[in-house]
C-alpha cells in the first residue's frame, strides 16, 4: 500500500511548485498510491517572512493572499477527499513553519482546530528567521544569524563562513527545533535534517564532528527523545534524494539512533507536483531495508455515524509498500 504524508500543489503553493492539486491526486492513483497526505504550507504573518519568488506583483498583496489560501486548501482538500474516497485515501493537513516561536506556535495550535485536520507535519525551513533551504547565500545569511557576525547581503558567496562557525546553525536549528515539537507535537516530524540540505559538509558524521559537551549530536538524541516521547514519527523523505543528497533525510546516523529508540518511520515524497509524485521511492525502500526496518506507518481516518472521528495507526510492511507500485522503476529525479 503506497503512500506519501507530505505533498503539495502549485494551486495552492504558487511559484514553489506546480500542478493543480486534483491532477497530482489522480497521478499518485495511477501510480498505485493508495492513502495521500495533503500538507500545504501554512501561511505565513509577516512580510519579512516571504521568499523573494513572492515579493511581486507587492509584498502586502503576497502575505494577504496567503490566508484566504489556506482557507481555499482546506475546501478543495475535503471536496477531493469526499469526490476520490473510493480511490484513494486522502488525509488532510498542513507543513507548518516556525519563525517566531510566540507568533507561530499558537497560530498553529489555532489552525490545527480545524474539523478537517488529521494531522500537522511539523517542520522548521528558516534559522533566526533566515530560509536554510532555499539558497547557498540565505544558508551563509543563516549562519552569520546565529553567530552574530555582520549580514553581508547578497554579494555573499555562500561559502563565507567556516566548520566552526557552521556549528552554530546547527545548534540554533536543533534548539528552534525542539522548541516546534515541545509547542505543537506534530504527529509527522519534516525533513528531520533538512539544515544539512546546503550545507559544505551534509553527510559528516554527526556523532563525531563538533565533538562538544551538550553539542549538535546531543540536541540530536535530545530533540530525537521528545518526539518519542510524543508518540510522534518520523518521515523517511526521499526529496533529499532528488535534491542530490545520498541518503534520505533523516541521515544514517540519526535513523539508527531513533530506531534504536524504538521509533517508527512514516514515508513521504515531499512532492511538488505531478512530476515529483512517488520520486526516489525504490531508492528510499531499499534505504530503510538496509536499516533494518520491516514497516512504516501511516493512519486511517474512521468516521462514526454520529459524525466524529477517529484516526487509526496503519502499519505496511515495505515488500506490500513496494508490491503496490505500478512502476518498474523509481521515478528518479
Amino acid at each position: 500500500m503506497a503512500f506519501t504524508m507530505h505533498s503539495h500543489s502549485g494551486q495552492f503553493c504558487p511559484g514553489h511548485a506546480k500542478d493543480q492539486l486534483e491532477e497530482i491526486i489522480q497521478y499518485a492513483i495511477k501510480l498505485g498510491f493508495k492513502t495521500m497526505g495533503l500538507s500545504e504550507h501554512m501561511p505565513r504573518t509577516d512580510i519579512s517572512d516571504l521568499y523573494p519568488e513572492e515579493l511581486l506583483p507587492t509584498p502586502q498583496e503576497s502575505l494577504a493572499a496567503l490566508r484566504p489560501r489556506h482557507e481555499a486548501y482546506l475546501a478543495e482538500a475535503v471536496r477531493l477527499r469526499d469526490a476520490y474516497a473510493d480511490r484513494i485515501h486522502i488525509l488532510v493537513g498542513f507543513e507548518t513553519e516556525f519563525i517566531r516561536a510566540d507568533e507561530y506556535a499558537p497560530l498553529i495550535r489555532e489552525l490545527a482546530l480545524h474539523g478537517d485536520i488529521d494531522y500537522l507535519v511539523g517542520s522548521l525551513h528558516h534559522v533566526r528567521g533566515v530560509p536554510i533551504d532555499f539558497s547557498r547565500e540565505m544558508y551563509a545569511a543563516a549562519v552569520r544569524a546565529c553567530t552574530g557576525k555582520k549580514d553581508e547581503g547578497s554579494g555573499g558567496s555562500g561559502e563565507d563562513y567556516d566548520d566552526n562557525e557552521e556549528e552554530a546553525l546547527w545548534t540554533t536549528y536543533l534548539d528552534e527545533q525542539l522548541a516546534m515539537l515541545q509547542a505543537v507535537k506534530p504527529r509527522v516530524v519534516g525533513h528531520f535534517d533538512v539544515v544539512r540540505l546546503l550545507s559544505k559538509q551534509p553527510q559528516r558524521d554527526l556523532r563525531t564532528a563538533w565533538d562538544k559537551k551538550d553539542g549538535v549530536w546531543s540536541k540530536v538524541l535530545r530533540n530525537l527523545e521528545v518526539v518519542r516521547e510524543y508518540g510522534g514519527w518520523l518521515e523517511c523523505n526521499t526529496s533529499a534524494l532528488r535534491k542530490g543528497l545520498p541518503e534520505p533525510y533523516p541521515k544514517r546516523e540519526i535513523a539508527e539512533a531513533w530506531l534504536g529508540m524504538g521509533g517508527r518511520f512514516t514515508f513521504s515524497d515531499d512532492s511538488h507536483g505531478i512530476a515529483q509524485v512517488g520520486t526516489n521511492y525504490l531508492r528510499g525502500l531499499e534505504y530503510l531495508e538496509g536499516l533494518g526496518v520491516k514497516e512504516v506507518w501511516t493512519m486511517e481516518r474512521q468516521v462514526a455515524e454520529d459524525g466524529s472521528k477517529r484516526l487509526l495507526e496503519k502499519a505496511v510492511s515495505i515488500e506490500e509498500f513496494r508490491a503496490s507500485l505500478k512502476t518498474g522503476e523509481d521515478q528518479g529525479p
